[in-house]
């Protein structure tokens, strides 16, 4: 590691708890730095962001940021924290707020799975009313992203927001996943799909427009440590032992299949065939198209990351390509295929940051609640806020 190594970017927590003590505005800065908040999203994962956020607002430090980039379920937590009301983030742990946004029953009446329309256009200006107008007022720059539907590049939606109903279409297109939320979402003449599908976690926007240091707040916890290949695990068979449940090839097993038969037919709707590709409902969905076990490191065929083999993209990936984005541009198709790829050297790229004290990503703790993209269990959802919160107020107190 070199000399000027930080790894624990000690250098952004001394810049954050500065600001914090001097009571720094944004605008009005004299330390020539622009320190970014990075939002995850992953649907009702960003649950565990959300926690995170909250303990950014108990902690004093919203304002010792100059913008909040949000991708998806983490341009809504951005929103709610630039908010004149940030203890709306405990929204995330209703369960009403989840039996709204998440609806498989919506499947029998063609409608979306993921109903982002109801959440924000009615749920956010009833049950749990936003301000959008002090959102918009905000000293610290909003900045929801969204994935453009034509060329398949991250766009930042700041530009095309002059009001509280442009802001609840760019909170919309921000978490407009392809199929499970219907259609892309119409802006200023212009159409948007999730976040996700470009820039899943929002880091080379932020970096493109002059941030010097980010702090990144993750949905996704570290993967699993990789095996030794130097011990064999006790589960191994002993090669010079056969098994006694060997099969034996001159004889086929009775469930073997029989090569002549047909196969089983295929799922013909893209509902069952999302839900086939992904082990059944609670894994289906795009930023989402990895199970939520899987690390990181997602990748695309012929795009090696720091020398890591490139396997093909998810099945399920490859599914929404031929099905529900069938008909649009080329360009956003292979955005959604090398996906996998891009955030692979995002996340080597904050780890060099970090390295450098510039970035710092806040992870969930290893024994967080285990939620997926499409929970909607409110107890497991308040572990996981909770989890997240505490792993926030430990990091950054």
């Amino acid at each position: 590691m070199p000399e000027s190594a930080d790894p624990h970017g000690q250098e952004l927590l001394r810049a954050l708890g500065e600001r914090r003590r001097t009571g720094s505005r944004p605008g009005r800065r004299t330390d020539g730095l622009r320190i970014a908040l990075a939002i995850e999203g992953g649907a009702m994962r960003g649950t565990v962001s959300a926690g995170m956020a909250l303990a950014l607002h108990e902690l004093g430090l919203t304002t010792a940021f100059d913008a909040v980039y949000g991708a998806s379920a983490g341009a809504i937590t951005g929103a709610w924290l630039l908010s004149s009301r940030p203890e709306g983030l405990r929204g995330w742990t209703e369960p009403s707020y989840a039996s709204t946004l998440i609806r498989w029953s919506a499947l029998l009446r063609g409608r979306p799975v993921v109903d982002v329309r109801t959440l924000i256009e009615v749920v956010y200006q009833t049950e749990f009313p936003m301000d959008f107008g002090s959102v918009l007022a905000s000293e610290v720059e909003y900045h929801p992203l969204a994935t453009d539907a034509i060329t398949g590049e991250s766009i930042d939606l700041r530009p095309l927001i002059t009001d509280p109903t442009e802001l609840r279409l760019a909170l919309r297109a921000s978490a407009s996943l392809p199929f499970l939320a219907g259609p892309p979402v119409r802006l200023r003449g212009r159409r948007f799909y999730d976040a996700g599908i470009a820039e899943s976690v929002p880091f080379r926007t932020p970096l493109a427009q002059g941030a010097t240091h980010i702090l990144v707040l993750r949905s996704r916890g570290l993967p699993p440590p990789a095996p030794n290949p130097a011990r064999p695990s006790p589960a191994a068979p002993n090669p010079a032992r056969p098994s006694p449940a060997a099969p034996n090839p001159a004889r086929p097993s009775p469930a073997a299949p029989n090569s002549a038969a047909p196969s089983p037919a295929r799922p013909h709707s893209p509902a069952a065939a999302v839900a086939a590709a992904d082990g059944g409902p609670t894994g289906a969905g795009l930023d989402t198209a990895t199970p939520d076990n899987e690390p990181d490191h997602e990748y695309a065929p012929g795009q090696p990351a720091n020398g890591i083999p490139v396997p093909r993209p998810p099945r399920s990936v490859r599914l929404l390509a031929r099905t529900t984005l069938r008909n649009e541009s080329p360009e956003l198709r292979a955005a959604l295929l090398s996906r996998g790829a891009r955030t692979a050297v995002d996340v080597a790229h904050i780890a060099e940051l970090e390295a450098a004290g510039r970035a710092l990503a806040v992870r969930p703790p290893a024994d967080a609640p285990p939620v997926t993209r499409l929970t909607t269990d409110g107890a497991l959802l308040a572990a996981a806020f909770e989890a997240g919160r505490a792993a926030a107020h430990e990091l950054l107190a």
